[in-house]
């Protein structure tokens, strides 16, 4: 039988690696603070029409593939932490763009500009969690450690999507606009200073290394879980469209804790495919929970958990399909993925279901049955043919 196989390592907790999944919860929070208020702020202060906003909110998409393919030159040829640490910063500034066009009262802004930035930001945030990611926390590991650092850095991430825009809701609501845009540059300057703090020693340069490669950027023998986490990804994404209030992504943070005990006591020695399966079957459950009762405590609830379960399985997945010298390329393909669909789900929810929630969750549910047969009539089987580990 093919079982579940997560492992522990309590010695993979060690104090560079508590401060790298740190800075990792804060990079993700950072950006995700805005998601929940920005597409508001330019619909109802900067007059966006719902298309622009769509075509805003999905530029992201693009920008995370721009730096992807310098990505593993740039950490040969310069600092692998000062890589990160200067992506970081260019995405605060980035982000500080917004206070600067917020105070522009008297003016709309124009939405080519809004476009740039979110493609910038991408871009900036895309490189910074793929050297983060393939390099620096795989780097302060012993080999035997590290699909449990993948995993483990993995859902500090995860639990980034609840807790930043809840964050940003409760700063926004607060505060105003312009103070939740200090807060988020603010929290990812302070990722790029934990990141400072970890000491990562000169590595001499490889100098064969191109500079352009998909080394550390894309992993092409992973294009069927790509395509079938990107279904639902998507759909999560057409979701977070949806004017959630702060207490809905409180409660999606105790689905994902409920994930994590579900993985370490329900699916411990399940079979290897229900994982998976399971999960998807909850995240329909939680679909048609939001439809019918929009107000219920259990849609969100069982959406983190869903979530949890199905996105936790498929980054081991791609972990196992790499070779050895594939993990970190395995981790930015898994990241890509996921924040490529969200931001296509946002896109889509803006632009072509904006104040139409119900054909906007009944889209989700067709996208989430898709992604559940083929899991089961094909994926699943794919990967076990394929798997390298």
């Amino acid at each position: 039988m093919n079982t579940q196989n997560t492992p522990v390592h309590i010695r993979l907790w060690h104090h560079e690696f508590w401060l790298l999944v740190v800075a990792n919860l804060l990079l993700t929070m950072a950006v995700y603070m805005l998601l929940p208020v920005l597409p508001q702020w330019l619909i109802h202060t900067q007059n966006f029409t719902p298309q622009q906003t769509g075509l805003a909110m999905g530029a992201y998409a693009a920008g995370l593939y721009l730096l992807g393919p310098q990505c593993s030159w740039l950490v040969q040829r310069y600092r692998r932490n000062m890589v990160c640490i200067w992506a970081i910063v260019a995405l605060a500034l980035d982000l500080l763009l917004l206070l600067y066009l917020d105070e522009q009262r008297c003016q709309f802004v124009d939405p080519w500009l809004i476009i740039l930035h979110r493609t910038a930001l991408g871009a900036a945030f895309g490189l910074a969690q793929m050297v983060l990611s393939s390099t620096l926390i795989i780097d302060t590991c012993e080999s035997h450690h590290r699909t449990e650092a993948n995993y483990s850095a993995s859902w500090f991430a995860r639990f980034a999507l609840s807790l930043g825009p809840l964050a940003g809701l409760i700063a926004y609501h607060v505060l105003d606009f312009s103070h939740l845009v200090l807060i988020a540059a603010g929290t990812a300057l302070m990722a790029a200073i934990l990141i400072h703090r970890v000491d990562f020693p000169f590595r001499t340069p490889d100098e064969t290394v191109r500079p352009v490669s998909l080394d550390r950027f894309l992993l092409p023998s992973g294009s069927v879980l790509y395509a079938n986490l990107l279904l639902v990804t998507i759909a999560l994404g057409m979701v977070l469209a949806l004017p959630l209030q702060p207490m809905f992504y409180g409660l999606m943070m105790g689905g994902f804790m409920l994930a994590l005990l579900a993985q370490r006591f329900v699916f411990r020695d399940a079979e290897l495919k229900s994982e998976v399966v399971s999960g998807l079957i909850l995240l329909l459950a939680a679909l048609t929970v939001l439809a019918a009762y929009p107000q219920s405590p259990m849609a969100p609830l069982l959406l983190g958990l869903a979530t949890g379960i199905v996105s936790a399985r498929f980054l081991l997945f791609f972990v196992k399909l790499s070779r050895h010298c594939q993990r970190g390329t395995s981790q930015s393909t898994f990241f890509l993925c996921w924040e490529t669909g969200v931001a296509l789900g946002l896109a889509v929810g803006y632009a072509c279901c904006y104040r139409q929630p119900h054909l906007l969750l009944y889209i989700a549910l067709a996208l989430t049955a898709t992604a559940l047969a083929m899991y089961h009539l094909f994926t699943h089987q794919w990967f076990m043919r394929h798997k390298s580990r």
